[in-house]
């Protein structure tokens, strides 16, 4: 579950978001562990996220890589086999290149790699959410600029996109440079994938959205609104017309050769 942005970082006072995690896991009192690696473990966010996801809905942890915290339920010195027995692995905003760089040092690429594919539900926004994709396009040090993510995901991917005119420039330009086809997420979006394929787009605002980006047959940029659920909506309630069904297998298709 990639968010544009949004969930307890924020929208502290709208928990749709991040209901809607907890409810995608299929248990009913969930583990889940957020890595703030991305944020250099930032006190405050770590709080922030145990006062959304404490008491008895869930079971909070949290893995510190620039700390010596240990935490609750968790094996001291097994980062690993802490992950790879959670059931939500949340991952916090920041600075892309230094999460990658930490999580690679510290080898946790490989354990999210395993923790995916035992169908745990990875999830994060921002920098949480870029690291996933095959490419995206960061703007934490300064200009916009791509990135090299984990490639889980063989598609690339913009965040806050309806927030930062140029980083969403800078997303198109390069789709059309040729990076591969991907998405572009505003605040208050997610993208929803089993496997690689693309199941949903939510949202936590009825405005928010989130779009297919590729290059169109005339070197173009081709970009178009998907349909979106909106997580307020009555049960039962019609989707908001946002635009042609969602189709990922237009985007890119998933090559095995793109997970690194």
């Amino acid at each position: 579950m990639a968010l544009g942005g949004g969930g307890f970082s924020m929208e502290p006072k709208n928990p749709l978001m991040d209901d809607y995690v907890l409810a995608l896991s299929g248990v009913e009192r969930p583990r889940i562990c957020f890595l703030p690696t991305a944020s250099g473990d930032a006190d405050h966010y770590v709080v922030r996220f145990y006062r959304r996801f404490g008491g008895a809905r869930a079971e909070p942890s949290h893995v510190s890589l620039f700390r010596r915290d240990t935490t609750a339920g968790a094996v001291e010195g097994d980062i690993e086999q802490h992950l790879l027995s959670q059931d939500i692995i949340y991952v916090g905003g920041g600075s892309l290149k230094s999460l990658l760089g930490a999580w690679r040092a510290h080898g946790l690429d490989r354990t999210l790699e395993r923790a995916w594919r035992r169908g745990v539900l990875l999830c994060g926004l921002s920098a949480g959410s870029l690291c996933w994709f095959s490419d995206a396009v960061t703007a934490f040090h300064g200009p916009s600029e791509r990135v090299k993510g984990l490639g889980f995901l063989p598609y690339s991917n913009c965040v806050h996109y309806d927030g930062e005119p140029e980083r969403r420039a800078a997303f198109r330009e390069l789709v059309v440079g040729g990076i591969p086809a991907g998405y572009g997420v505003d605040d208050g979006a997610a993208l929803v994938f089993r496997g690689t394929e693309l199941e949903e787009v939510v949202t936590s605002k009825p405005a928010a959205a989130a779009h297919r980006v590729r290059r169109g047959a005339a070197g173009e940029v081709d970009e178009r609104r998907l349909d979106a659920r909106y997580l307020g909506a009555a049960p039962g309630g019609p989707a908001a017309p946002d635009g042609p069904p969602t189709d990922p297998a237009a985007v890119a298709p998933a090559v095995a050769g793109d997970r690194r």
